[in-house]
């Protein structure tokens, strides 16, 4: 069963409560997905350091609902 788009967004929201989340579904199938999230909570950390906060909130749903995840992710700017 697809993920919905807004369940990412919560998701990501419930472990990083100060990000702002974009998704854009890329295939229109529900399981292929585009998200920018910017957060204060990677300032200071490594590109892999912040995807791996994001990956953490989703590792319930990685590989099953949620089949790929194309991540960007950033600090907000000053």
């Amino acid at each position: 069963m697809p993920m919905n788009a807004n369940d990412i967004e919560r998701l990501i929201k419930t472990h990083i409560p100060d990000a702002v989340v974009t998704i854009h579904d890329l295939a229109g199938d529900g399981d292929h997905y585009a998200a920018t999230v910017v957060s204060e909570t990677f300032r200071g950390k490594s590109r892999v350091q912040q995807h791996q906060l994001v990956y953490q909130a989703l590792k319930e749903e990685l590989g099953g609902e949620l089949h790929a995840l194309a991540l960007q992710t950033s600090t907000p700017a000053a």
